[in-house]
């Protein structure tokens, strides 16, 4: 037990194995006490999963631990080390500057995950930030994680938010805040880049055991588990930038400290989806250049997974030109795998359960017809199953010009003439794929505003209830599945904030 509280925090079955295991990765380090902790969210669906007690969790014991204002038992709380390319610029010490990993926790299923606060005080990596956290942004990633789950996006998750009773100062004073983030593990490429820009080749290796004991044990045994880790994270991140494309979000700050082991998306601080769709779309306030735009997304994955090999061709072999040879070729098969993986989401959208050579072309001359008459992505896509179940008229009043429109349905209704079932199965499945609703920009800041500004969470919550049920179409649901006027999405910018 903590000695700063007296409350009983036997609420985690911890294990602490990068803690135990990789000594001299990341420091000790106690979460800061709070003024006045209190629970404001809390994910139950996320505790029952994990096998955690809810009730127990909800109580005062859990909002002392979710504040950092406890420790629960068993915990051995660290900042991580890492290091990263941000907008391809080499930082070699970056680090959890407002972030605590407690622990690892085992759920029912046998998956390992990080139970970490984030916003819960300075860390030996602050570099001169507060490591504090406001309300808005903790808010925010609580959101898109929950929708990016429920749209079958691999994610981390938060488990509860927490305020504080300070104010944190950013462009004006603001409710402070602290999130609970779940992840299979915080391991990132910037985590192999902070050991080997520093030519210790030992960690580098201990690092490669260790992410694959706990992503990869079925790489246990491979010749050369480096250049097998190389494969299978590249592998990951093809499949969640191809997930990330179908849904059409934007992350909006793809720094190498920003990409997992795991293949999970992982913060979300100017993270937006797009309405009008736009291959050249950005979001993000810091990305002036545009480095990080929507269409930029499968190649800047694949760039970040070229510095994740060059951390790792020490470990791969010790001939340097050996070691450059089989990386090369592992980073070039990532535009197959990144292409396959997207058209398996696309043919699912497109109601088609076959593969034809002409699929490629269908698709990207549908998307060319969203960008040329500038048609709400989520939308399209979505009325696009009512064309499949007989009724194009939701999906005509999208376009300015319908003539385009009907040759494309022409070639898409013959190509799914060869699908096997009938019309109405091909159309439900694809509402299945297709979401009605997402976290809609402007229906985001609404929440937000009124949560931060008039301590009102109503707006929130209708909002997270809408987009975890993504693909049910609900009758006094209608606002949320409509765009913002394009005035606001023209001047809308997102801040990295948590």
């Amino acid at each position: 037990m903590n000695e700063r509280s007296d409350e009983p925090t036997r609420l985690f079955d911890f294990d602490n194995t990068y803690a135990r295991d990789l000594d001299g990765f990341s420091a000790p380090w106690q979460p800061s006490d709070v003024a006045n902790p209190c629970l404001i969210r809390f994910n139950e669906d996320l505790a029952v999963s994990l096998g955690l007690d809810p009730q127990l969790l909800a109580g005062p014991a859990g909002a002392s631990v979710f504040a950092g204002a406890s420790l629960p038992d068993g915990a051995t709380p660290i900042a991580q080390a890492y290091a990263g390319h941000q907008f391809g610029g080499f930082s070699p010490q970056l680090g959890d500057g407002r972030a605590v990993v407690l622990g690892e926790i085992v759920d029912p299923a046998g998956a390992r995950h990080d139970i970490a606060l984030k916003g819960s005080g300075r860390t030996p990596f602050s570099r001169g930030g507060d490591g504090k956290a406001a309300l808005g942004p903790v808010l925010r990633e609580y959101l898109m994680g929950e929708a990016m789950h429920a749209l079958g996006v691999p994610t981390t998750r938060a488990l509860a938010v927490v305020t504080t009773g300070e104010r944190v100062i950013r462009d004006r004073p603001l409710p402070g805040a602290v999130l609970t983030r779940v992840a299979a593990s915080h391991l990132r490429v910037g985590t192999f880049q902070f050991f080997a820009s520093r030519g210790d080749v030992d960690k580098v290796r201990r690092l490669v055991a260790y992410a694959i004991d706990r992503h990869d044990p079925d790489l246990v045994e491979d010749p050369n588990p480096a250049l097998a880790l190389l494969d299978s994270v590249i592998d990951r991140q093809a499949e969640l930038i191809a997930a990330w494309m179908n849904i059409g979000f934007i992350h909006g700050v793809m720094n190498t400290d920003n990409v997992t082991i795991s293949g999970e998306t992982i913060d979300f601080g100017p993270c937006a989806l797009l309405e009008t769709f736009d291959p050249s779309a950005v979001f993000s306030s810091i990305d002036e250049g545009g480095r990080y735009a929507y269409g930029n997304q499968p190649a800047i994955g694949k760039w970040n997974m070229a510095r994740f090999a060059e951390s790792l061709l020490p470990a791969i072999a010790d001939d340097v030109d050996q070691a450059v040879e089989s990386a090369t070729q592992a980073l070039d098969r990532f535009d197959d795998r990144y292409r396959d993986h997207w058209m398996t989401g696309v043919r699912r959208k497109l109601g088609l359960n076959t593969s034809s050579d002409d699929d490629l072309a269908l698709a990207e001359d549908w998307l060319g017809l969203l960008a040329q008459q500038r048609v709400d992505f989520t939308l399209a896509w979505r009325r696009l199953a009512d064309a499949a179940d007989g009724d194009e008229a939701p999906l005509g009043v999208l376009f300015d010009d319908r003539h385009p429109l009907d040759e494309w349905l022409t070639r898409w209704r013959e190509r799914s003439s060869s699908e096997p079932g009938d019309q109405a199965g091909r159309a439900g499945a694809m509402r299945q794929v297709n979401p009605m609703y997402i976290p809609r920009n402007h229906l985001v800041e609404e929440a937000l505003t009124a949560a931060v500004d008039h301590d009102d969470l109503g707006p929130f919550d209708r909002l997270l209830a809408t987009v975890t049920r993504p693909f049910d179409e609900r009758a006094g649901d209608e606002r949320y599945g409509q765009p913002a006027a394009p005035n606001f999405t023209a001047a809308y910018r997102t801040f990295c904030g948590t």
